[in-house]
């Protein structure tokens, strides 16, 4: 009979080769969405990004939001307004700012492409209880975080790990 130990050992191994597999095919999934909408996987992802903010924002804001430079963001902005997905507006509180703000129409459509796909994925939790849902969103919300942590290190260039520092 195995120990805990070897069990939880067992379960990590398990968990890191079904993790590699998930985020592969989400990224799959984000390059088929990108390919089937004319846009760059990250573009898409800045569409679902903005499309969850308050209002229209800078161009600073999204270069945060996606991890870009600002002048990344710049480009992505371009290519999102040529598209169709947003476009660029003067703040009315300082002129000298230029926000990004989306395109209602586009996004609806998007949501709607997204609403005929969604289905299929809202039916993966109808087995799951209200804990077992909330537990899933704790770890959506932990990944987050640590993802955004993990790609400020990945830019700094900071790959160390936490027993070189030690050494």
């Amino acid at each position: 009979m195995a120990t805990a130990g070897e069990r939880r050992g067992r379960l990590l191994g398990e968990l890191a080769v079904v993790s590699r597999r998930y985020m592969a095919s989400y990224a799959l999934f984000n390059q088929a969405l990108a390919d089937h909408v004319g846009l760059h996987p990250t573009d898409v992802q800045c569409v679902n990004l903005l499309s969850l903010e308050d209002g229209p924002v800078t161009t600073g804001r999204i270069a945060e939001m996606t991890g870009l430079t600002t002048g990344s963001a710049t480009r992505l902005v371009d290519r999102l307004e040529k598209a169709g997905y947003v476009v660029r507006e003067r703040d009315v509180v300082d002129r000298r700012r230029v926000l990004v703000a989306t395109v209602p129409e586009k996004i609806a459509e998007f949501g709607r492409m997204w609403d005929r796909l969604g289905a299929g994925w809202y039916g993966l939790f109808d087995g799951l209880d209200d804990d077992e849902v909330a537990l899933i969103i704790g770890h959506m919300r932990r990944t987050v975080a640590l993802s955004a942590e993990q790609v400020a290190r990945l830019r700094s260039g900071d790959l160390q790990d936490a027993s070189d520092e030690a050494s």
